[in-house]
C-alpha cells in the first residue's frame, strides 16, 4: 500500500506541465524558487505550492538559505515508477508478440 501511495504521489506530480519543467530546470542545477517562478511569470506562491507536491513525491527537496528556499533534486528518484512502467512495457511485449506469433502461424495455414 506505502508503495501504490508513492507512485500516487509521483504520478501525480509528474501530471503537470509546470513540476515537469521545474524537475528539468533543477536537473541542470540548484535554484531558487524566485529563479523557477521567473521563467513561467509564475508568483513566488504558485511555484511554492509547485514545489510542495514535488517535495510531497521526493522528487525535490528545499532548503531555506538566507531569505531565500534553494531548491534541488530530491535523493527519491524515479526507481519505482520506473519499475512500475516496465513491468508493464514488457507485459504489452510479450502479448504482442504471441498476437504476432499468432498470426503468423495463421498465415501460414491459409496457404
Amino acid at each position: 500500500m506505502v508503495q501504490q501511495q508513492q507512485l500516487d504521489r509521483a504520478f501525480a506530480a509528474l501530471a503537470d506541465a509546470t513540476r515537469r519543467d521545474v524537475l528539468e530546470r533543477l536537473g541542470r542545477g540548484p535554484a531558487t524558487l524566485g529563479e523557477l517562478a521567473e521563467p513561467s511569470g509564475m508568483t513566488l506562491t504558485g511555484m511554492s505550492k509547485h514545489v510542495r507536491v514535488l517535495e510531497d513525491a521526493g522528487l525535490v527537496t528545499t532548503e531555506k538559505v538566507g531569505r531565500t528556499r534553494q531548491c534541488r533534486l530530491g535523493t527519491e528518484r524515479l526507481d519505482d515508477a520506473m519499475a512500475w512502467i516496465t513491468f508493464y512495457q514488457r507485459l504489452w511485449e510479450r502479448r504482442l508478440d504471441g498476437l504476432d506469433a499468432y498470426f503468423t502461424l495463421t498465415k501460414g495455414t491459409e496457404s
